[in-house]
């Protein structure tokens, strides 16, 4: 039998935010805040938390993304569930200190080689989020 985790893909991305990492640890972990950069939920910092992502509905698609809780680390880590369409995934955020800011790495694995789709959709997506997280926080919120 195959190591599952050997024939997945993780996407990395990494950023430095002008921002102290209590700043980002707020607006990864704040429901009102987390609304405004990546999507609704009713997430809670509490470890095997379940809790769901909320987007707009699409064809073939409700819109909810089921997570849970798996690491609760303050200003540090914090890591969820993230399965949708087929996908069962992870997201891992790590949060550094670094000179005048903060470094934030997203980790999102487990797209499997079927994947590829959602694998990209993904790349994108996080792309778009980060930045408007990057305007949340340099707009003064959080």
């Amino acid at each position: 039998m195959s190591n599952a985790a050997e024939d997945t893909r993780t996407l990395v991305i990494e950023r430095v935010f002008q921002h102290p990492p209590e700043k980002l640890w707020r607006a990864l972990t704040e429901n009102p805040l987390i609304a405004q950069w990546l999507l609704k939920s009713d997430f809670e910092p509490v470890v095997g938390r379940k809790f769901k992502f909320r987007s707009e509905p699409m064809p073939q698609w409700d819109g909810v993304i089921d997570c849970e809780v798996q690491i609760v680390d303050p200003k540090k880590q914090l890591s969820y569930t993230w399965n949708a369409l087929g996908l069962e995934s992870v997201v891992l955020w790590t949060l550094t200190p670094a000179e005048g800011g903060t470094h934030l790495r997203m980790e999102h694995s487990g797209f499997r080689p079927d994947q590829q789709q959602a694998y990209g959709g993904a790349k994108y997506g996080w792309q778009k989020f980060l930045d408007t997280l990057q305007k949340l926080l340099d707009g003064g919120a959080a």
